[in-house]
């Protein structure tokens, strides 16, 4: 047995894994109860898919799979973080349960004081 039957078997198990987790986490994007659930779940999805590309490059010895995986490592961060802003900015959907304690009509700390200070002018 030598070590490319053993690298070969490895990414089959790796992909085999990988797709396993890409269709349970899309179910959480379809069926996630609250949006930052599908946010998570989206943002899982692109690190599955560098998990994807990553043995890609590791089965073929492509190098230039590697920094595609890069590149779409930066681009979801930054998805993540417009979606997160859009989540602060917008709050939780009307039809969405807040969380046990929270008061779904209060503002959040900086809006408090930036409404403080308008007032005060």
């Amino acid at each position: 047995m030598g070590a490319e039957t053993v690298i070969s078997a490895a990414a089959t198990f790796a992909l085999f894994l990988m797709c396993a987790a890409f269709f349970l986490t899309a179910y959480r994007v379809v069926k996630g109860p609250t949006l930052p659930d599908r946010i998570v779940a989206l943002d899982m999805l692109v690190a599955i898919a560098i998990g994807f590309i990553a043995v890609l490059a590791i089965r073929t010895g492509f190098n230039l799979y590697i920094d595609i995986a890069i590149a779409l490592g930066l681009v979801g961060f930054l998805a993540t973080v417009a979606f997160a802003r859009f989540v602060l900015r917008q709050g939780m959907e009307a039809d969405e349960p807040a969380a046990e304690g929270e008061n779904p009509g209060r503002r959040g700390g900086r809006q408090r004081k930036a409404a403080k200070a308008r007032r005060r002018r």
